[in-house]
Formats: structure tokens, sequence, C-alpha cells
């Protein structure tokens, strides 16, 4: 095939890709999507199996950015989204080998067990306190100055796992925790802060961000597979091979190979959204020394075990999940009920469990075999919920770079990422490099992307 002009190539058909590429389409640009896998939706992938749904990428996603809202808006008449129902409200975080239900607010955190009395004094006084100077002090850092180490040790250390598998020790709040972090700066106060933000004016779309857990009738991939079906499938190549951009004058060459073929496209504006591992490969004209702190990002390993009853026997499983602090010693990480959340997860009287291990504590554990791995998921599902039965469905799944860590690192990283783009205008590196992780993240940087070339 012989050169083809492209006003802008996505390469990566994850939900960033996917949304830039909607909204670029939208607009009327005429846009590419190479994919290096063998289907569209990066991470995210759905699968039913023996009569049950389950993800085997992000569980779910929390209504937390306009652009979503926006998005949603768009596709209502191709994807249903699904609401959790209310015992998502309730997270479960052990203590002494207990369960206890994570506070939802001020008066419930008063009579919690899980924190001690004096750091429930100390909560008093956070409104009063004076704001972090130091940029890049550690949630745990912030966590304990401002609120005390019980909350840190469970409250922030079981969430971080949850959302991260990270240590807070590690991961620096500005970029980790951002909206917590833009709180205290801006405001003085967590408390405050929140109160105050609620009384500022907001758009129609910001008044629907609802913080709700959500996920899509179906499983998420309806989602990504909606948006790709709304690109076309003729601007979406998956299985591309032996990618290599390099710049052409004002544009850049990208050429690939796509079932045997070698293929080679032109295109002004290129969007990466890869992990950074890969970048060296595909962008050889960019300098090494210039790119290293984009490689240098660590990612969090961790394996998921499915674990699947056609009819539950053990305690109610009346919660979005059940969370582990690093204390505790356990094996997993904690242990999420997706049928609990979401219908038609699991038969109408079973459950559907995903146990997570790993992390950056415990890296090691995925060198186990998938027996290994099997036999300790289902010894922490009888002990922590007492349970006798054997899953009629037991599957593993392992990420050896599941979540990139928002660590010490990433100041030069995002400086690195903002100077190549200066170098070699047209390019942008993308992707969860950068912004956050969760799904409204996604969202929010592909819809910006796309406007950043509409302006």
């Amino acid at each position: 095939m012989g050169l083809e002009k492209i006003d802008a190539v996505v390469l990566g058909a994850g939900l960033t890709g996917l949304t830039a590429a909607y909204y670029l389409k939208k607009a009327g640009k005429k846009v590419l999507v190479l994919e290096k896998e063998n289907r569209p939706g990066g991470v995210i992938n759905s699968i039913k199996k023996s009569g049950f749904l389950y993800e085997t990428g992000p569980n779910t996603g929390i209504i937390a950015s306009p652009e979503l809202v926006a998005l949603f808006d768009d596709l209502k008449d191709i994807v249903s989204v699904e609401i959790a129902n209310p015992n998502a409200n309730n997270r479960w975080v052990m203590k002494n080998g207990k369960w206890k239900t994570l506070p939802s607010g001020f008066m419930t955190a008063i009579g919690t067990p899980l924190f001690s009395c004096c750091d429930k004094f100390r909560i008093l006084g956070e409104p009063f306190r004076k704001p972090g100077t130091d940029p890049n002090e550690s949630v745990a850092d912030m966590v304990i100055r401002r609120m005390g180490k019980s909350y840190l040790d469970y409250a922030v250390d079981p969430f971080i796992s949850g959302i991260y598998a990270g240590d807070p020790n590690l991961l620096i709040t500005k970029y980790a925790l951002p909206k917590l972090y833009n709180l205290e700066q801006k405001y003085g106060s967590f408390i405050k802060g929140s109160i105050k933000k609620k009384k500022e004016p907001k758009t129609d779309l910001e008044k629907r961000i609802s913080r709700e857990v959500f996920s899509i009738a179906g499983g998420l991939s309806k989602l990504t597979d909606a948006i790709a079906n709304e690109v076309g499938n003729e601007k979406l190549f998956t299985g591309v091979k032996n990618l290599k951009v390099t710049p052409n004058d004002d544009q850049y060459k990208l050429c690939f190979t796509l079932s045997g073929e070698n293929i080679q496209i032109m295109s002004r504006h290129v969007v990466s959204t890869f992990g950074g591992k890969v970048l060296s490969e595909i962008f050889p004209f960019i300098d090494p020394n210039e790119l290293q702190p984009v490689l240098d990002l660590r990612y969090a390993k961790v394996a998921q075990v499915i674990a699947g009853y056609n009819s539950w026997q053990g305690i109610k499983l009346n919660a979005f999940g059940a969370l582990i602090p690093s204390k505790e010693s356990k094996i997993s990480l904690g242990i999420l009920f997706p049928s609990s959340i979401f219908s038609n997860r699991a038969p109408e009287k079973g459950a559907l469990l995903s146990v997570f291990m790993g992390g950056i504590r415990r890296p090691e554990l995925l060198e186990n075999p998938d027996k290994k791995l099997k036999e300790m998921a289902l010894k922490e599902i009888r002990e922590t919920l007492k349970t006798t039965l054997m899953p009629d469905l037991l599957e593993v799944y392992r990420y050896p770079a599941a979540i990139p860590q928002y660590e010490i690192s990433s100041g030069r990283r995002y400086e690195a990422i903002a100077g190549i783009e200066r170098k070699h205008p047209g390019l942008i590196l993308a992707g969860n490099i950068r912004d956050g992780i969760g799904m409204a993240d996604r969202v929010k940087q592909g819809r910006q992307i796309a406007e950043k070339f509409l302006l």
C-alpha cells in the first residue's frame, strides 16, 4: 500500500485512544487507530463463561468527570450504563482478622473501631491545620500529618491497595491523588475544601458528576466495542506488527505490518497511548536520554483469581468488596464481589469473587504457578468469607504491568513528556503514563486530546 495521508493517527485502541479517535472523527477529521492486539479495548475485557460474567481488566468505574458524563450521553442509544446497587456503598476492611465497614461519613468515622480514639479527636482539628509545603509529599506522610496513623493503616492503605496495588509510602499525593492534593492546597483542608467545592458554580455536566460506581450492561467491553464501532472498522486496524514512527518534514511517517502486508501512513499528528516500555521501539528518533524518565515508570504486578459459585454458602456478601490492610499480613490485597454490585454476573443464588494478589509489596507472588495461586486464593476465601464450597469456576489472570505507580519519579516523567512534545510538534504521549489511571481519567484525557487538535 502506498503513502496515505491522515489527519491524526492514534496508537492504541484502549479507552483513551478510542475516545480521542471518536471525537476527532465526530469533528470531521480523518483519523486512524492502530492496535497491536487482535481486538480493541486495551486492558478492558469482559468474559462470559459457564453462567458468569467477569472482567479481566478494570472491574468498575466511577462517574467522576464531565467528559465521562458527555460520552455516556453520546452513546446512550447503544450502551446501557449500569449503576451499582446500594451494596457498593459498603466497603469492608479487615482489622485483627475481622471485617469492619469502612466509614462513609463523619458520624460513622467517630463510631468505627477502625480508627484510634486519638485520631478520632484529631480529625476534628483537620480544618484548622496548615497546608503541606512539600509538593513531593507521599500519600502516607500527608495522611498521618492531617488525619493520623490509624486512618493511614485502616482507610488509606487498603484504599491504595485496591486502586493502585501500591504502597502509600511511595506514591506521591500530587500525582496519585491530585484531587485530594488540590483540596488542601487551594482550600487549606480536605473537609473545608469538600464543603466549599459543593457550593461552587458548576456546568450542567459537572452537576451530573455523581461519583457513583458504574459498569455497562453486558460488561465493560460493551463500552469500548461501542466506541470502536462508532470509529468504524475501516478506521481501526488491530493486529498491527513492527510499528515504527519517524519524522518526515512537518509530518510523521508510520510504517507497520498488517496481515503480512507492509503499510505506510503519513500524518501531521500522532497520539500514543501505549505504556512506557515500548515507546523507544516505536519512536526511535526520540533521544533515549530524554525518553528514559518515561521508561522508568514502575508498574505493579498483579494476579487475579476469578472464583464463581453457582450457589453461595458463606457470609452474606452485601458489600462492594473486602480490602485487606498491609499490616494484616494476608496473602491477598483484597476480594471484590462483582455479583453483589451488579446484576447478571453470576447465577441467581450464586456469587462471583475476584481475589487480587501481588502488587508493589508482593510482586514475587506472580512467580507461582496457576495451581498455587488458586490454592492461595481459595484459602483466603475460606478463611475470610467462611465458606467450605469449591467454586464452579476458577480462573487465573496475570498482569505483569498492571497499574502504573505515580511515585517520586512522576515529576521527571511529566517534564520529559512535555519536553518531547515541544521538540516534536504534532506528537502526543498519553495513556496512563500521566493524568490518572481511572476510567473517568482516561475518557477525560482522550476528549482533551481531541479538543487540542480542534483548536
